[in-house]
This record gives structure tokens, sequence and C-alpha cells, in this order.
């Protein structure tokens, strides 16, 4: 259910729709000392409805319901992250083998081979991989991964086979046990982008020094983009645990965010904007209103803990690993957001990656091999999804 929604108006700004979350004030001294899961965080009292201004309900685009997965691979372990190469197959990784696979849309799976230089634990690993948007004359492909002594991003020249000629290009972010970040994508401006964690360094996040907490854009080579706030590669920051990173058709940019004990997100990302961990979880209230960017909109945590984000079909599609579901969450062409609708609610587990097809479907993996599921026969599996 939603608990914060606010609209995004045709220039691109937020603006507010709901300051729902003002009723739970009493609840959150109560959980101030609830040690939470760093994928899925301390229950929450019942969600609030959303209401607009004027306390009648939220409205918003309205959204077709995709169709019912099919499976597409099984017996794999801790898939991370879904790119897709020009001919239609996809890389996905594994983060705790840190094995990169080759997946063709009938459901072959063949291994690459072990990524070297992974150093698996906890939640790091084998996370991220961007396939180069000028692939089929440089063939290129980035992966993120925990190192012996920091995240880094790394790039490789791929033959169709096998992976060679390995070059750091972004090195130096926080690693820990949990909250790594790891999503990569490669924006419509053609520059990477790098989603990162504070490692539960929560000072991080605001320190526009540290390359944790943050959301980072980057050239092909690694170096800071031109047009960056900072001189530095950081484009926004006050992250808690970025996972999900997607663009819609007007080049709007999305992430999803782990919450702590209250609150998950989906934020609109803007050039060197503060999203406010770790002083804020969720919307501002009293003294912090107005200091920093509030969220698209929220779910409890143990709604979401959102991990992979998709666009696709004048939606947003976030997969949650706790909330065991898909969200929908239906956008217009204005950019005004509509209330988020659960589907295939504890059918297939904790769900991790969310990413769009070349045939327009949605690839998503499940997670149940991460240590917080309960892995079936199948598991963990690639689900095709029509729309």
């Amino acid at each position: 259910m939603l608990i914060g929604a606010e609209l995004i108006g045709a220039d691109g700004l937020v603006r507010s729709a709901v300051r729902a979350v003002g009723a739970l004030g009493a609840a959150a001294v109560v959980l101030a000392g609830c040690a939470s899961d760093p994928e899925g965080g301390a229950r929450t009292p019942p969600p609030l409805p959303a209401t607009a201004p004027d306390g009648s309900p939220a409205a918003g685009p309205t959204a077709a319901a995709p169709g019912r997965p099919r499976t597409l691979a099984t017996g794999l372990r801790t898939p991370w992250a879904i790119a897709f190469l020009p001919d239609g197959d996809a890389l996905v990784t594994e983060r705790d083998t840190a094995r990169l696979l080759r997946v063709t849309p009938q459901g072959r799976v063949t291994p690459i081979g072990e990524v070297p230089g992974v150093r698996p634990g906890g939640e790091g690993g084998l996370l991220g991989v961007a396939v180069s948007p000028s692939y089929e004359r440089d063939r290129r492909v980035y992966l993120y991964f925990t190192a012996a002594d920091d995240n880094r991003v790394v790039r490789f020249r791929f033959d169709g086979r096998s992976l060679s000629e390995p070059r750091p290009i972004v090195t130096g972010i926080p690693k820990g046990a949990n909250h790594n970040g790891g999503r990569i994508a490669f924006g419509p401006d053609g520059l990477l982008y790098v989603a990162t964690g504070e490692v539960y360094r929560t000072e991080l996040a605001q320190d526009r020094g540290s390359l944790g907490g943050k959301i980072l854009r980057v050239t092909p080579d690694g170096g800071p983009a031109p047009g960056n706030p900072f001189a530095s590669p950081v484009w926004s920051y006050g992250h808690r645990n970025v996972q999900g990173l997607a663009w819609d058709e007007r080049g709007r940019l999305y992430a999803t965010e782990f919450g702590q004990n209250r609150f998950d997100e989906i934020n609109l990302i803007e050039r060197g904007r503060n999203y406010g961990w770790p002083h804020v979880e969720g919307v501002q209230r009293g003294d912090d209103e107005g200091r920093y960017t509030d969220p698209l909109l929220t779910w409890t945590t143990d709604e979401a803990s959102p991990s992979g984000l998709a666009y696709a079909s004048g939606s947003l599609w976030a997969a949650g690993l706790r909330g065991r579901r898909l969200w929908q969450i239906p956008l217009a062409p204005d950019g005004r957001v509509g209330r988020p609708i659960a589907h295939y609610e504890g059918e297939y587990g904790r769900l991790r990656a969310v990413v769009r097809a070349p045939d327009g479907s949605l690839w998503i993996t499940t997670s149940n091999h991460d240590g917080r599921g309960t892995p079936s026969a199948q598991d963990d599996r690639i689900l095709r999804v029509p729309l």
C-alpha cells in the first residue's frame, strides 16, 4: 500500500501531494531502537491511505496489468543484475559465485566464467552489469563488484565467449558487509551511472568527498562526467543504499532506496540534490522540512525493500526483496505518479533484478539463495513477464 506520494510536475520538479506520514510520529519513538534487516527493515504500523491535499483519495494515471510470468531459467545462485547485448541475449551476474552467465531469450544458460578479483561476502560480490551503448563497435562490458579493499567498476572486453582486458575505471567505493549498492546503467546521455551504499557508515552519505551513499555519473573511461555538480563523480548524495536505476521516455532518472526501520523509497534523481540520509528517512517533517529532497513515494519496509527498477509501458517496476512482490507504479506523460500496484505477492519469494527486455517484456530474477529467502527446487530463477 502507498504510504506517501508526491507528484512530479512537467518541469521535472517534485511537488508535494501528501504528508501522510505525520500520523506515525508516535510510532517512530518505538521504532528508534529496532534493528533492521539490511535488505528489509523492522515492521512498522499498518500503512496509511494516500490522499490529496484536500483529503480526497489521491488521483493518478492508471495502467494495465502485466501477464503471467513464465520461468525462463532455473538453478541459478543469487542472480543480481541483467543487461542485454544487441543480439537479444542477456548477461547475468551471480553475486556469491562471481560467475557471469549468458542467457538467451529461449532460456539457454551458458557460463562465461568467474570474474577475477571478486571477493563475495555479506551483500557484496559480483553485482551490477552494463553493456556499452557502442558495444557493436567497442565490445565493452562493465561490472560492479566487491574487491579485496573496495567496491569498484571494472571495464572488460567481451568477444562473445570470454572477458579480457580488465581495466578498473572507478575505484575506492567503500565496501562493507552490507549496503554495497551495486547497480550500474548507461543513461540516455551515454554516461555511466553508478549506485553506491554507505556500508553502514551513515556519515558517508552526507560527505561529498566520499563515493559511498551516492549516485555517481562518469564517462565510459571512469572520469567525472561533464556537468557534474561538484567537479567529482558525484551526481546526487544523501543516499542509504541504492540498488535500482531507471529512466523514463523523457529522460527522468528514478532510483530505489532501502529504508532502515520505516520507509523504503523511490526517488526522482536530479543533479546535485541531497536526499537526506541519515537525517531523514522518508518524507521530511518538523525542522528538517525543506532542507532535503523528498522521495517520489514510500512504502513500509516490510512491503518492499526495493532492489531492481525498470521503466516499461508507462510504469516503473520495482522488485521487492522482503516484500516478495513486484510493484508497478504508473506514470503519466506529465510525470504524475499513480497508486502503486502489487503483483505476484508471495508467489516467487524475494525478487532482486527487473529489467526491460528488447522485446518489451520484463525479466525478473529471484533472490532466494541470498541467505534471507527460502529456496524452492527451481530457485534461483529468471522469470519473463509479458507486458
